[in-house]
């Protein structure tokens, strides 16, 4: 009888010591969890997907902009654009944003751990048109604005940054014509010298984010660079409108190292181009 017992013991105790080591096993995880559930006060911020959708669950002004707290299917996220008439309720369809993390609104006094800044809704879920953003006022210039300062400290992910590269694509697209046609490989290797010069390329469209700051931003690849190096990925903004796939040729001035603040630089960026297929 008592061999049986002490062997019962030992069982027992073997069980306890197993359902110690799983619990504690779980507690990362929980503590994962707990964590992202935390928006730098009380909401939990997802990771917004395009096109983000969802209805108006917060709504606040400041600074021109209106804050927006869209409940999504996968979560809440802020949303901020230039001011727009948006109530309680609403249903709310943003297309394409920047985001940015840890962004300190001045005129809120808040941070918030994650927010997109977009031009404004789009599609039917839109109730209201955004008003433009002013005439030559870039994102850089309105996270200034807002965010002051402490911009330099928030964490951007804008449609051009080193975040946002869209891998190396296996193509062959033919260079453009003319004297001022270059590849993608060569305007990065030549950004200095062609730095405030209006160059033309001819690539296929690798992604198109539409309306953003007033402008249309688009990624380029011929199949030349070094995707290594990030030179593979040309952005470019325009006015005009293409299609991800699309062969086109673009030109437009490029500028080198081109700095729009809150932390937005580009080793090469070429603006406003005209868009051809």
């Amino acid at each position: 009888m008592g061999e049986t017992m002490r062997w019962r013991n030992f069982l027992v105790g073997g069980l306890c010591l197993v359902a110690l080591v799983a619990c504690n096993k779980q507690k990362p995880e929980n503590k994962a969890a707990d964590k992202a559930a935390v928006d730098g006060g009380s909401k939990q911020v997802a990771a917004p997907g395009f096109p983000l959708q969802g209805k108006a669950k917060e709504v606040l002004e400041g600074g021109g902009y209106t804050y927006v707290l869209i409940a999504g299917e996968k979560g809440d996220t802020w949303v901020a654009m230039p001011g727009t008439k948006i109530a309680v309720g609403d249903a709310c369809t943003v297309a394409e944003g920047q985001i940015m993390q840890n962004f300190p609104s001045k005129s809120l006094n808040r941070t918030f751990e994650k927010i997109v800044f977009a031009s404004g809704l789009a599609g039917k879920g839109g109730n209201a048109a955004a008003k433009p953003a002013a005439a030559g006022e870039d994102f850089g210039a309105a996270m200034q604005k807002e965010g002051g300062a402490a911009t330099a400290g928030a964490e951007p992910v804008s449609p051009g940054s080193a975040k946002a590269v869209v891998p190396f694509a296996e193509l062959k697209v033919a260079k453009a014509t003319g004297g001022n046609a270059y590849t993608v490989a060569d305007v990065f290797g030549k950004a200095a010298s062609l730095n405030g010069k209006k160059v033309k390329i001819k690539a296929q469209v690798v992604k198109f984010s539409p309306q953003i700051m007033g402008k249309n931003w688009l990624h380029l690849q011929d199949g030349t660079g070094n995707s290594a190096k990030n030179t593979h990925d040309l952005v470019v903004t325009s006015a005009g409108k293409a299609e991800k796939g699309n062969i086109v040729t673009v030109e437009g001035v490029l500028a080198a190292n081109k700095d729009f603040g809150g932390g937005y630089t580009y080793a090469v960026i070429v603006e406003d181009v005209t868009i051809t297929r």
